[in-house]
């Protein structure tokens, strides 16, 4: 297991980049931007569109186009508690990688806090199959935070597949919303 302490470098030196690359904030998980100059939020949905530009900010200053996610102080729960995956995948999505190191820093800075992943898929495919796709998804997410220091006692991994979708209907649109994992503290 020498890999591990290399790959723990490089996931932490990969989430610095990121985040140093990200500029602008705000938005809500729709891609609406109700926030003010200084980043606080009036506003809230819960529904996402799958575009990317689902992540809301509690810090920075202005509205953006969907960059710099997930960067608040450690003491609260992040505001975005959903990413969405690629058709029949299980890798995070290097645009939500910012939305996954909010929670890393809120877990790590909070040792006693637990948090669930919902792992969900679209409608497509067999249940068991589904079952499986939606495990994997929560657990490279899981993963990914026990990269980044989280201990394995604050996480555990619940699959519930096609079962509880986000969005009822047949077309992309649909099964982009419903391919997700939830964080549900």
């Amino acid at each position: 297991m020498q890999l591990k302490p290399l790959a723990r470098s490089l996931a932490a030196a990969l989430s610095i980049v990121v985040i140093a690359g990200c500029s602008s904030t705000g938005g809500t998980q729709d891609g609406d931007s109700y926030g003010s100059q200084n980043g606080t939020t009036t506003g809230s949905s819960t529904a996402g569109t799958g575009t990317g530009s689902q992540y809301g900010s509690t810090t920075g200053s202005g509205s953006g186009s969907g960059a710099g996610y997930g960067q608040q102080a450690d003491s609260r729960i992040p505001e975005v508690r959903t990413i969405y995956f690629d058709y029949d995948r299980d890798t995070i999505k290097s645009e939500y990688e910012s939305v996954v190191m909010a929670h890393a820093r809120y877990l790590r800075a909070n040792p006693n806090a637990q948090v669930v992943l919902h792992g969900h898929t679209d409608e497509r495919g067999t249940r068991e199959y589904n079952m499986a796709l939606g495990e994997r998804r929560a657990g490279s997410v899981e993963r990914f935070l026990n990269i980044q220091g989280v201990s394995s006692a604050q996480m555990s991994v619940v699959s519930y597949g096609e079962e509880r979708p986000a969005v009822n209907g047949q077309g992309e649109s649909a099964y982009s919303q419903n391919r997700r994992v939830v964080f549900n503290y």
